[in-house]
């Protein structure tokens, strides 16, 4: 028996090792310079569209709340991505981007979200141009736009395979692992409980089907993100005199120099910085898009600005809030904790211990809508493959596993795998949308025109010349419905 457990020890540093080493090689450069440079080259195609046009995100967001009678609205659209942004990212990888990469890595992961919403309307509007009708409903996003807009089936196929990797199994077991983490330090419960209802709930709800995401997602990310941003400010008030000694300590320690460099040459605040802030809001990654796919919108422009404020809301408001509550603590230098717990501990150091529980059901929230999104992710990129109820089955019960593994897994081990396959990922759909850039820059251009006309804008399949393989939209003449 020794011997076995021996052996089955080495078979598991051998995998830890492997994925560390693959991680660390795809983030030491190649990674970085394409989301920093792409960032940059849309939102200068763009012309700044990300902050030039935050009135009109918000106006499109009150009217996609009324919704429609039938399909996904573009509210509940919203709230689907927003549930798989806003998780652990916002809490525990925000505590992880400190402790390895310093105050500064709140600067990095400000800038990502700041240059990445360019990305994030990128893609989205090329997921609405490139969606494909269901019914009422739609699927769409990479894997569709590879197929149509490239005519590379294959590609799309190993980018579905990729995404469903990456969201279905091991974004699910960092969730998973959060959530035992902080019911642990919060109520010493024991993890193997936890784990079995964490197994339990996610089995209910995901054979439950994509309609039932879609309403979960639309009551609890407006609940749970509005909920913690509060008692953010809450903290923020408490101590509003040493806020002007954070930012400092942020933008400092940011360009420190006498840092030594690590990833190559990648300095360790932006390293963990980007890391963490693309785990926190995906822009760029090539996942959003399969929700702003789904959405019943008049123009994909409009879905592109809606996502790219989802951006701002999960980096500008909750990582931020996550970041403030950790530095104001203090608890960052000295503390042994990291992660969820390292977020637990300074929360209850602002105002009291009652905010470790309060924390863990945020946390549960939080990931868990994490969870059934991320399921929603794979189950769309599975049919792109090949529909069978057989392997939609076989998914739903290794999701169900995935967050068995992660809630017992070491948080290194998770937080690595997970790493490894968003790099993957966002490598392949990065270089895809720089191709069909062009694409999202003439539909914007086709909605600012309308819109400058008092119009409410209406994309048919011919308004962009050259379009092809478009059959979600109507041509001009045809009914919209």
């Amino acid at each position: 028996m020794q011997g076995l457990n021996d052996f089955m020890s080495t078979i598991g540093d051998g995998i830890t090792k492997i994925v560390t080493t693959s991680s660390d090689l795809l983030w030491s450069s190649l990674l970085i310079i394409l989301l920093i440079g792409l960032g940059i080259y849309f939102t200068i195609r763009l012309g700044f569209v990300q902050f030039r046009m935050i009135p009109e995100m918000i106006r499109l967001l009150g009217e996609s709340g009324k919704g429609r009678k039938t399909g996904v609205s573009s509210f509940q659209a919203f709230c689907i991505s927003t549930a798989a942004r806003v998780g652990t990212g916002n809490l525990a990888g925000v505590a992880l981007a400190i402790t390895l990469g310093g105050p500064g890595a709140v600067f990095w992961m400000w800038l990502i979200a700041l240059i990445g919403s360019a990305s994030a309307f990128v893609e989205s509007t090329l997921a609405q141009i490139y969606k494909t009708k269901e019914g009422s409903t739609f699927r769409g996003g990479p894997a569709y736009y590879m197929q149509k807009a490239l005519r590379a089936r294959w590609l799309g196929i190993i980018f579905a395979v990729l995404i469903t990797i990456t969201f279905g199994l091991a974004f699910n077991s960092v969730q998973a692992n959060t959530i035992t983490n902080a019911f642990e330090s919060s109520f010493g419960l024991n993890k193997n409980i936890m784990t079995i209802i964490l197994c339990l709930i996610t089995a209910v709800i995901i054979f439950g089907g994509v309609k039932l995401v879609a309403r979960l997602s639309e009551i609890i990310v407006p609940v749970m993100a509005g909920a913690y941003i509060l008692i953010a400010l809450v903290v923020i008030i408490m101590n509003i005199k040493e806020l002007p000694d954070v930012f400092a300590l942020i933008f400092t320690d940011a360009w420190d120099g006498t840092k030594q460099l690590a990833g190559g040459a990648i300095g360790a605040a932006m390293l963990q910085g980007i890391k963490r802030g693309l785990y926190s809001n995906e822009a760029g990654m090539g996942s959003a898009p399969n929700a702003a796919a789904s959405a019943t919108v008049s123009h994909p422009a409009k879905q592109g600005l809606i996502q790219a404020m989802g951006v701002f809301v999960d980096t500008l408001m909750i990582c931020s809030s996550t970041a403030f509550i950790i530095l104001l603590s203090g608890l960052y230098k000295s503390s042994e904790s990291d992660g969820i717990v390292l977020t637990q501990e300074a929360l209850q150091s602002s105002v009291g211990q009652w905010a470790g529980t309060f924390l863990a059901v945020i946390v549960l929230l939080f990931a868990f809508s994490s969870v059934i999104s991320n399921y929603y992710y794979g189950e769309s990129n599975i049919e792109f493959i090949k529909r069978s109820k057989v392997w939609i089955f076989i998914y739903r019960l290794a999701v169900v596993a995935m967050v068995a593994f992660g809630s017992l897994a070491s948080l290194d081990f998770v937080w690595t795998l997970a790493d490894l396959f968003m790099g993957l990922m966002a490598i392949l759909n990065l270089i895809v949308i720089a191709l069909l850039s062009n694409t999202a820059v003439k539909a914007l251009r086709d909605y600012k025109r309308q819109r400058k006309e008092g119009k409410d804008p209406v994309f048919y399949a011919d308004s962009i010349e050259g379009l092809r393989n478009i059959d979600a939209w109507p041509k001009k003449g045809e009914s919209t419905e």
